[in-house]
């Protein structure tokens, strides 16, 4: 099974494979019958940010530094927790602007800038280059692993011919596969299906591959996770490796890592593309945003496992980034190492191929059509001929770009790991963050602020990361990196001003991105922007507003011979035909008529899809005439936009002021009628109350007027009625008069420092006979001797004298129960009656305060007046406004003894008295 035959055999076996699957995509996109057009195959090709790094490199980073490699991917998770506010747009502009790259999206957004696009794809070249050449590294070093173990894999690359190298011919592979299937048709911006089923399956296999090897790791090799991190718990040093004192840069490592991969994510070419312009609908984030970090998690489940197994079965002497196969090696399995072999091969081909796609449609549309574009010999092709012409730019750009990439592999990349040289690249990436997404939300940032931005955050980047690369590799004096160029040690690589003790990525990502951001910002403040670029800005900016119209921003004149001529030199004449599938006849017929908006847009975003948007925009004013932007058409689209969102929020907000409004006006409806619903009661019982002493004071004395032979004895008894009766009728109409005067703020008040304790004894007293009349046992605690309060005494006597008359007529029939308490609190007194009753409903406690309110008691039995008030319902309303007119409350709570009512008056304690 390690027979160089069978291992090349079963490689470029799955190479073909792969071109299979390909072809099978592209197929079935023809026929309509699209493999990418599921969320799930979309999420499985964002995968391919799990290169050989993740595949083999981040075994040897947790063998090193511990759960750091898991900032890596934790990175790309808090990317995609912000999809539905970054990603979502960015795939709406690359929709709507037929963006083919990252070079072409910014170069979009600063007025369609050829140089910047140009900036962008150079830095990329230079910035992924080595990250390519780690790929190739992995399948140099897998192969070499798998071949000669146990002996060592000696690698020496750069004094033996490069044909011996099996990652030279995979490369070449590669290149045919992605000329088969990354360019096939000239518009970059049109879905490589076939190449995206392939990726979606190569992420399968490596998932699978890389579970398989942790499997057999944690249950073959070791009796289970128990059982490896007890052995590693017994050897001190390899426990202190899973703690995060083993992080680089310990916290500020953390966080620099965590930015560096966020960052990365989304401005990797190769994320870009898969991200982006493969997308082909936005709502396939939502499930993404899930099953994207579902898989991370799943292929760095045994990530540390097979670190701690490796270091404990191979020793610290082994090269970690190979555990991955040396432990099934170790363990003789004839089939595990070829699988993981072919996994770690699904890994880097997956990155070559979409990185290759992205730099080669970059350095074509970006670097190679720019200057094309200024010959005067490329504008006289024939019908059609220049877009074979451009097709073969690009196809030998993919095959420079791969041979440039195993260049490096070949000449330095022995010189670091693989995790190494993967964060050189994160951080090449990282540059374009700035100018991509301080673009989308900021609609200030101008062209020359994120050009000098980008050129110093790269410039920082090469001397922190890039340069150091080459000393270590022996090209360089590596003196400098100790002690700074010409002795100045302030410019030291890895202590850039002095700052020392970080990691080397973070400490070269802060400086790099203070310089990218710090320029951008300061140079587009005071700089003004073209109108072409303030247009771009708008539609960047404001690309989620929901009713943003995407209308032609030409205003020009050209004629559809001139424009058609345009399109078939460079695209032929099928892609002229969808431009002007409108038209209402043929173009030879309606060759000198005028082009409409319509037209010249169609015929700009046509470019753009093949050339990128800042060649197109060159093309484009070569043939329109006169004032080729209306710039005013398009901000007042976005202002009209922005009105009417305004306009709509405006008209939410009033109608919810409206139903709020409304409500208000309906509770304070019902809540007039059910005052008048009271005042008709209050008025009918108050009648009867009035008509019931005068009913019987009339009565007994016409009795006595009209019978002079009545009885000594029932003469005084009449007469004793008649003035009870009295007595009743001047109560009510004193208590009507106090809740007026309440009402008015007339109540006359005569406060006084006085003594609650004896002011309660002497209210107790006066009910006394009456309760017992009742049948009402009355318990008294007062648990002070004395009770200093400012007020009334008559008026205070009046409200415990309510409370009680209240309580003995609410208490249970069969065994009234009423308790007063005195209790002293914080700075206060309170006084409680409470009785044995059915007690007052939450909902009715304070509703018993109105006037007008009064509890009925249902269970009455018919000859006390079933279902009628016991009083007129003034008391406790004219109890409480005495209270509050003297500073204190009066609220109902359950009773804590009794478990009925009880009211609670409490009086703030009087001041002490002055000598």
């Amino acid at each position: 099974m390690r027979s160089e035959p069978v291992i090349l055999g079963v490689a470029f076996g799955y190479l073909a494979l792969l071109f299979l699957i390909a072809a099978w995509g592209d197929r079935r996109a023809e026929q309509g019958r699209s493999l990418i057009g599921s969320p799930n195959v979309y999420a499985l090709s964002i995968a391919v940010y799990c290169t050989a790094w993740t595949f083999y490199g981040s075994v040897g980073r947790a063998a090193q530094f511990g759960p750091s490699f898991l900032l890596i991917y934790l990175g790309p998770t808090l990317a995609m927790l912000l999809a539905p506010f970054v990603i979502r747009k960015m795939v709406r502009i690359a929709s709507a602007q037929r963006i083919t790259s990252i070079a072409d999206f910014i170069s979009a957004r600063y007025g369609k800038s050829s140089s910047l696009g140009a900036l962008v794809a150079l830095i990329a070249l230079i910035g992924i280059t080595p990250y390519i050449a780690l790929q190739l590294k992995a399948i140099t070093v897998s192969h070499a692993v798998l071949v000669n173990y146990p002996e060592a894999a000696e690698l020496r690359l750069a004094d033996e011919p490069f044909w011996l190298d099996k990652s030279f011919w995979v490369a070449l592979v590669l290149a045919v596969f992605i000329i088969l299937f990354g360019t096939r048709h000239l518009d970059a911006s049109e879905r490589h299906e076939g190449m995206v089923a392939a990726i979606a399956f190569e992420s399968l296999v490596k998932l699978v591959a890389f579970l398989s090897v942790g499997v057999f790791t944690v249950f073959v090799l070791f009796q289970g996770p128990g059982d490896l991190f007890a052995r590693v718990a017994a050897t001190p040093a390899l426990a202190e490796r899973l703690g995060l004192d083993a992080v680089p840069g310990g916290a500020t490592g953390w966080v620099g890592m965590l930015v560096l991969a966020f960052l990365a994510f989304l401005t990797l070419p190769r994320q870009f593309q898969v991200l982006v312009v493969e997308n082909v609908d936005e709502r396939h984030l939502a499930r993404a945003s899930w099953l994207f970090p579902l898989y991370l998690l799943a292929i760095n489940l045994f990530v540390i496992p097979i670190a701690m197994a490796g270091l404990l079965l191979m020793g610290g002497d082994a090269d970690p980034d190979s555990f991955v196969l040396t432990l099934p090696l170790a363990a003789d399995l004839p089939g595990l190492p070829l699988l993981v072999f072919i996994g770690g091969l699904s890994a880097a081909t997956g990155m070559v191929i979409v990185e290759t796609i992205a730099l080669s449609t970059m350095v074509s549309n970006q670097l190679v059509m720019p200057l094309l574009l200024r010959s005067r010999r490329l504008h006289l092709g024939g019908r059609g001929e220049l877009a074979g012409w451009l097709l073969g730019i690009r196809r030998v750009a993919i095959v420079l770009i791969l041979l440039l990439g195993y260049l490096y592999h070949a000449l330095i990349g022995d010189a670091y790991s693989l995790v190494t040289i993967g964060l050189v690249s994160f951080a090449a990436a990282c540059q374009f963050a700035p100018a991509m997404l301080v673009g989308m939300f900021w609609r200030g940032a101008h062209r020359r602020g994120a050009t000098l931005g980008l050129a110093a955050g790269t410039l920082v980047w090469a001397w922190t990361l890039l340069i150091p690369g080459f000393a270590q590799s022996g090209w360089l004096d590596a003196g400098f990196l100790a002690h700074g160029p010409f002795g100045l040690a302030w410019l030291r690589p890895y202590a850039l001003f002095g700052l020392e003790g970080w990691d080397i990525y973070t400490h070269s990502l802060l400086w790099s991105l203070v310089a990218n951001v710090g320029l951008l910002v300061g140079v587009s403040l005071f700089s003004r922007q073209t109108p072409l670029e303030q247009t771009q800005a708008a539609l960047f900016t404001e690309a989620l507003h929901p009713q943003l119209l995407q209308s032609s921003l030409w205003h020009g004149q050209t004629t559809r011979g001139e424009l058609g001529a345009l399109l078939d030199r460079y695209l032929g004449s099928a892609a002229t035909t969808r431009v002007f599938a409108d038209a209402t006849s043929g173009q030879e017929e309606d060759a000198a008529a005028p082009a409409n908006p319509t037209q010249i847009a169609r015929a700009e975003q046509a470019l753009s899809g093949a050339l990128g948007n800042a060649s197109a925009r060159v093309l484009i004013n070569s043939v329109v005439r006169g004032e080729a932007l209306d710039l005013e058409s398009i901000l007042s689209i976005l202002d009209t936009t922005s009105e009417t969102l305004e306009m709509n929020r405006r008209l939410e907000q009033k109608s919810r002021e409206l139903a709020r409004a409304s409500e208000e006006l309906r509770a304070a409806n019902e809540r007039l009628r059910e005052l008048d619903r009271l005042k008709d009661e209050f008025v009918a019982m108050v009648s009867h109350e009035l008509r019931t002493p005068l009913t019987s004071i009339r009565a007994f004395a016409e009795i006595l007027r009209d019978s002079g032979a009545l009885p000594e004895e029932k003469r005084r008894h009449f007469l004793d009625v008649v003035v009870k009766e009295s007595q009743r009728l001047s109560r009510l109409i004193e208590e009507i008069l106090d809740l007026a005067r309440l009402e008015s703020g007339r109540l006359t008040l005569n406060p006084q420092r006085l003594d609650l304790v004896a002011l309660t004894r002497h209210s107790v007293d006066a009910v006394h006979h009456m309760q017992e009349d009742r049948g009402v046992a009355l318990e008294v605690a007062i648990e002070v001797e004395a009770a200093p309060v400012v007020g009334d005494p008559d008026r205070l006597e009046q409200v415990v004298i309510n409370l009680l008359d209240n309580a003995g007529k609410f208490a249970d029939e069969a065994e009234p129960r009423v308790r007063l308490s005195l209790v002293r609190h914080k700075t206060h007194y309170r006084l409680a009656v409470e009785d044995n009753g059915p007690g007052i409903a939450a909902e009715e406690r304070e509703r018993v305060f109105e006037k007008f309110h009064q509890i009925q008691r249902p269970e009455e039995s018919p000859d006390k007046r079933r279902g009628r008030p016991r009083g007129s319902g003034l008391g406790l309303p004219i109890s409480r406004g005495i209270v509050a007119h003297l500073g204190g409350r009066l609220w109902v709570e359950e009773a804590p003894h009794l478990g009925g009512a009880c009211l609670v008056m409490e009086l703030p304690e009087a001041p002490a008295e002055t000598p």
